[in-house]
Order: C-alpha cells, then sequence, then structure tokens
C-alpha cells in the first residue's frame, strides 16, 4: 500500500485542555479509518489537521506528491450556480444524483438547497471527482437508508483511504479497517471495526480498574506502615513516606464526563387508547398528496420506528400524531391521558439569544433555581456552559438540550425525528438503555439502523405514494429486503464465525434477529412489571390491588419464560 499522508508527534491545545497529544497515524491507500469520541473532545479538529485546513501546535505531518484530498464538512458549502454546474455531468453523476434521490434537483440553485440537500450533493461531487483521500464528517446525517446504502459501496469501492466521523455504528462496522478513538487529548488506535472498539474499551476500563485497586492497596499498606509511628530518621524511610503520600494523593483520571447522562423515568399513566390515526391524508398543495389513507394504532407502550425514503412523508406523519399539523382528510385522536413530547429533526426552534438556563426554567421560571441546575447537571450542562446562548451551542449540545427539554415535560409519549443526528456514540448509547427501560409509547423516524434495532419492535414503512404499511420482521428483515442480500448482524452481535454460504447467513440474520425480538420483549414485560409494582403501591384500593396483583403474577411469569427463551438463543 502507497503511504499518502503520515502525522508524527501531532500536538493541539484547545481552550482550556489539549485536543491531541502526541498523535502519530499513518494512513495509506485502501485505509478505512473511523474517528470516534465524545462531542467537543476533537474529531472534526483532526479531520481539519489531516485535510491541511488546521495547523496543529506542533509535530511533522508528511504528504505524498500530488496527493489530492477532498474534506466533506457537516455542513457543507457548494460553489454558487445550479447542482448540474456544481457536480458536472456523466452518467456515473446522475447515478449518484438518481441514488441519493437529487436528480430531479439538477437545475435548482445551490443556494436554495437546504442541509440535507446540500450534504447529498456534496456526496455525489466528492465521489465523482478524482481524489486519493477522502475526509467525511458525519456524512450519513439527513440520508436514507438508501443513500447510506450507496455510500457503504462508494467507500468500499474506493482505491484510495477514507477517513470518517459517523454515529452510524453499522456504517462503521460495515467498512471500517481502523478506528481512532479520541479521549481527552489522547488516541488510541485499533484495528477492526466498531465491535474491536468496544471490546478494546472493556480491556482498556478493565485494566484500569485494576491498576486503581493495586494503586488503593498500596496507599493502604504504606498509610498502615505510617501509622505505625516509624520514625524517619534514614533516607530509606523518608522515601517511603514520600511514596505514601504521592500514593494518598493520587487519584484516578477524572471520567471525560460528570457521571451517566440521567434520565427520569416517571411518567404519567397512558390509557389503551394513546393515538389513533383513521384514514389520514394529507397535502401541502391540492396538487401533492404527501400521504394517502394512513390508517395507524399505537397503544400504551408501543415501540414504533419510521422508515422509508427522504420525501416521502416521515416528518409530516409524525407532525401529524404530535397535532403540530392538521390532517387534510380523515382524523388523528388522542387518549385522553396522553401527555407528549417532541424531539424535532431541526435546531429546536429555540431563541438563540436565551441562555440553556433561561431555556430551561421556561418564561414562568427564575433562571439558575437549584431545581434546574441538578437537571442541567443530568445532561451534562455544567460550568459555563448554562450561561451560554442557543446561538453558540455546538449540534451534539443543541440536541441534548433538545431532549432535556423534550423529558423534563414529563412526556408518556415520545416522537423522536432524526434523534442521533449530532449526537456521539456515547451519548446515543445511554440514550438506548434509557428507552429500554422507560414506559411510555415512543414513535422514532431514523435512518440509524442500530438505534431502530435497539429501540423499537414495530417498523412503520411511508411509501413513496403516500401509504404506510406495518414492515414484518422489522428493521433486519426491511434491510435485507431493501439490500437484496442477506444481512450481518448488528455490531453488538459476535461476528467470528461468519458465514460462508447464502443459507448460513440466513440462519445468522434469523438468529441475530430472533435473540434482539426476545431481548425486546424481555424490555417490555420489564418495563410492564415496573409500572404494575408502582400502581399496587400507590393504590388504596384492596380490591384494584388484588387485580394489579394478578396481573403482575402473569406478567413475572411471562417474563421468566422470555429470559428462558433468550438463555436457549445465545447458548
Amino acid at each position: 500500500m502507497t503511504i499518502l499522508i503520515d502525522l508524527q508527534k501531532v500536538t493541539l491545545q484547545g481552550t482550556d485542555r489539549a485536543l491531541l497529544e502526541n498523535l502519530d497515524l499513518t494512513i495509506s491507500s485502501r485505509d478505512r479509518i473511523g474517528v470516534v469520541g465524545i462531542n467537543g473532545v476533537g474529531k472534526t479538529t483532526l479531520l481539519k489537521i489531516i485535510a491541511g485546513d488546521l495547523v496543529p501546535d506542533s509535530g511533522d505531518i508528511r504528504r505524498g506528491r500530488d496527493v489530492r484530498v477532498s474534506f466533506l464538512e457537516q455542513v457543507p458549502t457548494l460553489p454558487s450556480g445550479t447542482v448540474r454546474e456544481a457536480v458536472g455531468s456523466g452518467w456515473q453523476i446522475d447515478a449518484a444524483l438518481d441514488r441519493l434521490a437529487m436528480l430531479s434537483a439538477v437545475d435548482t440553485a445551490t443556494n436554495q438547497l437546504s442541509v440535507g440537500q446540500l450534504k447529498r450533493v456534496a456526496l455525489a461531487r466528492i465521489f465523482a471527482n478524482l481524489n486519493d483521500v477522502l475526509i467525511l464528517d458525519e456524512p450519513t446525517n439527513h440520508l436514507d437508508l438508501n443513500a447510506i446504502q450507496w455510500l457503504e459501496q462508494q467507500i468500499m469501492n474506493f482505491r484510495g483511504a477514507v477517513i470518517l466521523v459517523s454515529h452510524d455504528r453499522f456504517l462503521l462496522d460495515q467498512v471500517t479497517t481502523r478506528m481512532v478513538e479520541i479521549d481527552r487529548g489522547k488516541t488510541f488506535i485499533h484495528a477492526g471495526g466498531y465491535s474491536r472498539l468496544l471490546e478494546a474499551q472493556a480491556e482498556r476500563e478493565e485494566q484500569a480498574a485494576s491498576v486503581e485497586q493495586v494503586r488503593r492497596n498500596l496507599a493502604r499498606t504504606e498509610l498502615a506502615w505510617l501509622r505505625r509511628g516509624v520514625k524517619a530518621r534514614s533516607t530509606k524511610p523518608q522515601a517511603r513516606i514520600d511514596a505514601a503520600k504521592r500514593l494518598l494523593a493520587g487519584r484516578p483520571e477524572a471520567a471525560a464526563r460528570l457521571g451517566a447522562l440521567e434520565l427520569g423515568t416517571d411518567t404519567p399513566r397512558l390509557g389503551t387508547m394513546v393515538i389513533k390515526a383513521h384514514h389520514v391524508a394529507f397535502s401541502y398543495d391540492d396538487e401533492h398528496q404527501i400521504l394517502h389513507d394512513v390508517n395507524v394504532e399505537l397503544g400504551p407502550g408501543d415501540r414504533v420506528g419510521i422508515v422509508g425514503p427522504n420525501g416521502s412523508g416521515k416528518s409530516t406523519f409524525v407532525n401529524l400524531l404530535a397535532q403540530v399539523i392538521e390532517p387534510s382528510k380523515g382524523t388523528v385522536k388522542r387518549g385522553p391521558t396522553v401527555v407528549s413530547s417532541y424531539l424535532e429533526q431541526g435546531g429546536g426552534g429555540f431563541n438563540e439569544q436565551a441562555t440553556i438556563q433561561e431555556l430551561v426554567a421556561g418564561p414562568q421560571g427564575v433562571p439558575g433555581s437549584p431545581a434546574d441546575v441538578a437537571l442541567m447537571r443530568r445532561f451534562w450542562f455544567t460550568g459555563a456552559l448554562p450561561g451560554t446562548k442557543a446561538k453558540d451551542l455546538s449540534g451534539g449540545e443543541r440536541r441534548r438540550l433538545q431532549l432535556l427539554l423534550a423529558l423534563s415535560a414529563r412526556p408518556n409519549v415520545l416522537f423522536l425525528d432524526e434523534p442521533t443526528n449530532d449526537l456521539d456514540l456515547e451519548t446515543i448509547r445511554l440514550i438506548e438503555g434509557f428507552l429500554s427501560q422507560w414506559p411510555g409509547t415512543l414513535v422514532v423516524v431514523s435512518h440509524d439502523r442500530t438505534f431502530l434495532s435497539r429501540t423499537t419492535d414495530r417498523l412503520l414503512e411511508v411509501h413513496e405514494n403516500g401509504t404506510m404499511s406495518d414492515v414484518p420482521g422489522g428493521i433486519d428483515a426491511w434491510i435485507a429486503r431493501a439490500t437484496g442480500v442477506s444481512v450481518s448482524s448488528l455490531p453488538d452481535v459476535d461476528d467470528k464465525a461468519a458465514p460462508t454460504s447464502p443459507s448460513a447467513a440466513l440462519s445468522r440474520v434469523s438468529l441475530g434477529r430472533q435473540i434482539r425480538d426476545a431481548e425486546k420483549e424481555m424490555s417490555r414485560l420489564d418495563r410492564r412489571r415496573h409500572a404494575l409494582t408502582k400502581k399496587i403501591l400507590a393504590s388504596p384500593d384492596r380490591a384494584e390491588q388484588a387485580q394489579l396483583g394478578t396481573e403482575l403474577e402473569g406478567v413475572q411469569e411471562a417474563l421468566s419464560t422470555a429470559e428462558e427463551y433468550w438463555l436457549t438463543l445465545v447458548e
């Protein structure tokens, strides 16, 4: 392989901490390097250094002669003119625009494109040009599954090197050959994809815990020795005293964030009827109908994912369910106990001049109250962040603020439209864990296949003709049908024994799906068990307690059966 770019001892200091320290990274042809880390840790900074857009404080960067580098930013810029003028012509370019749902917009001026459209046109443009190194910052944002599959194929077929930042774990596991993890200035380089990264992180945490235990044991030993009153009359005892003081003063490295993302699960009780859409149609004008004759009923505790091509009406449908807009035809009825919150795809509609603490307090509250400070801390808004204006927040911080405001209303129905955009992987995993235990009804629009697989158990597809239908088999079956090939398991499933035949591949997919379905059923039953227990404790009526107790016994029995079934699958 040809070395294209070589970074040696690269260091860059941020405002209050080092973003990169002594990074060594060699980029060769056919490398597929994923970059991960929490928001603000320096992922985009590293991409800019590799691209030559940012000069580090120290270190050497060597580039091969005439190496051509292209950088796709999170919010790309295109030259003025039409889409056709920006990308050029040719059957390959038209094929790319078609897969990215932008062929019909070739005569549109680039300054009239939305952020999502800009991203798709920029992707077509970057792969159409001759390059040796492609640098991609969150390339899957605003892409539907069809476009993401096209992107995966382009990355795998590209002859040069690809460096990408992405929260799409499925993509990372499919295409990467190495992972670069940035953690408080330190960089860890792992061979393999996202699965190997998780294994390495677990190993590193175990080693750190072991080292800390050794340090504590040594500190206790030295402290006991000091307490016995040995006088420091010689160099050797004095050296031991100094060593003991250093051990006692030492601390394990502080976490990158203060604690886990704590999300409360106290929600108002839901009745049997949640939301019912009956023969719903919607159009923004008389000519173009977005949705046609949609019938959907949501019950308590439902976990529903919504998929479909870009522009098919997914967000429109969620807006109808959330009563942001009214249907052109049909009805959308909500149960009397429904309390909903909506995490929209956009920036949240904040007052850009308001600070985080002002937005959390709301028009009737007092900014900076103890309760609000505690709430903001739970969402990692600490230090100077509460006084930061909304206009100065990063994409990930805005998303966290949206989630904070959505959950602070204590909803029992939650609508999430592309919730993983701009979030780092650690935050996404924590949200997945929260949603697995949250007892309310969930509706998710997302292109993140792993997120959908872990948070939903029912999938609805919006078709290009505006109709909607359930997808038998859920997200895995939908991916398999869309790709036309068998799908390997998601990153959390062991892939060591990869299937070698189509029948084995189908069996592998089926087993992975059965395991995830069993896990979802256990989570659903566990949520129901917790809800029933709370109701029994809160009810003053003995007859109601007895009735709820009978139901609780049935749920516990079903949970035991589900756990036994799961064990038979994983063994």
